[in-house]
């Protein structure tokens, strides 16, 4: 995949996600715009700047991993893999269709998927054995691995990041979606997570934050994570849950409805008018 895409390109590709996000939740009647929409920049500077990956080969050995530990998010997932030429647009439209690729939760029947998830905390595990198996094939490519911040209440997450310090995994990257809501209330209100960074760094990790909508600190960010020679690195990129849309803008409602048509038809103006 070609890493010559400029930020005003990825601008572009970053509305054509958000779109695509609300009107497969919308055909579907569910799904989840709110943690999806938090989470646009983030992809599309990892495939489409960052990341080396092969849409017409998935399975290309060399390929960088990208791992999608909350995945109920899986709406960003999918709209950036068909984006990237993994498989159609149209076949978004599919969403939680039965006998569908892309279903509620990321599944690896879909091309371009490295996990089936759905229970969260698990994600990290997963990346942490990638980057090791990386390292004894002797393979250069990198795992990155993106968090909910609520899902950093699981225990098993910092058994990972433990382990990820231990091991000297630089070739994982972890991406957390900061956007400080999980399910239907703020993460204050069911688990405090601050000092965040600070837990991190405690850990053994290099902490990274930045503002998780700035494509220019996102490129920052990753390419000082790929050339780390000792340690894995954590990017906690603050964010903003339904990035994009106004009224579904910090709003634990839209962590699981799907807009309907009138917020669809809003929505996509707010997006195109931006």
């Amino acid at each position: 995949m070609t890493h010559n895409i400029n930020i005003a390109e990825l601008t572009e590709i970053s509305k054509r996600i958000r779109k695509n996000i609300l009107d497969m939740t919308h055909t579907a009647g569910s799904g989840h715009p709110g943690g999806s929409l938090s989470s646009v920049e983030i992809l599309a500077t990892l495939y489409f700047n960052i990341m080396d990956h092969k849409p017409e080969n998935p399975k290309w050995n060399h390929r960088d991993k990208f791992i999608l530990s909350k995945a109920h998010a899986c709406p960003v997932l999918y709209a950036t893999l068909s984006e990237a030429g993994y498989f159609p647009e149209n076949e978004l439209k599919t969403f939680r269709q039965i006998n569908s690729r892309i279903q509620g939760h990321s599944h690896i029947k879909t091309p371009g998927v490295e996990m089936s998830g759905g229970s969260l905390g698990q994600g990290l595990s997963f990346g942490v054995g990638a980057a090791i198996s990386a390292k004894l094939d002797n393979l250069k490519s990198k795992t990155f691995v993106l968090l909910g911040d609520g899902e950093c209440d699981e225990g098993q997450i910092w058994e990972a990041a433990m382990s990820a310090s231990h091991h000297k995994l630089n070739n994982l990257i972890a991406i957390v979606d900061r956007n400080q809501i999980q399910n239907d209330r703020f993460t204050d209100e069911v688990m405090t997570l601050e000092p965040f960074e600070d837990k991190w760094k405690a850990f053994g990790w290099k902490t990274l934050k930045v503002d998780g909508h700035s494509l220019g600190e996102l490129i920052d960010a990753f390419n000082l994570a790929i050339n780390q020679t000792k340690n894995p690195t954590v990017v906690i990129a603050d964010t903003i849950k339904g990035k994009g849309v106004s009224f579904m803008e910090n709003n634990p409602a839209f962590h699981g409805k799907s807009p309907d048509d009138q917020e669809l038809f809003l929505a996509l103006k707010e997006i195109d008018d931006a």
